[in-house]
């Protein structure tokens, strides 16, 4: 993922956390903060050590990313997300996390139709 897609700043997880909208299932919380002045999505990450090793939690974050790569022209430009995995993430494949990050897109209705 490109840098300017990326939510990094203390700051910025914390105003999505506040101000922005929340929607999830079991393996996954997303939170979605508006952003009028944005022409592109950002996305923002967060796997706790409660999950896994070092090894497991980058394992979950490079699927979450190629998912979100690959739902990117679905996705709603404008926003930022802040995606956090819950523990079921942990014994999930990359199909898997796209299927449940696809079902929390539509249950937050930030996912365009096809």
């Amino acid at each position: 993922m490109k840098k300017e897609l990326r939510v990094k700043k203390n700051k910025e997880i914390q105003e999505a956390f506040q101000k922005g909208q929340s929607f999830a299932n079991r393996q996954f919380v997303v939170y979605s903060l508006e952003k009028a002045d944005q022409d592109y999505f950002r996305i923002g990450l967060s796997v706790s050590k409660k999950i896994g090793n070092a090894v497991t939690r980058n394992q979950i974050k490079r699927y979450i990313r190629q998912a979100v790569f690959e739902l990117s022209d679905l996705l709603a430009p404008g926003n930022d997300y802040v995606i956090i995995a819950r523990k079921p993430a942990a014994e999930m494949d990359f199909f898997e996390v796209k299927k449940s990050l696809t079902h929390v897109f539509k249950v937050g209705k930030v996912l365009k139709k096809r």
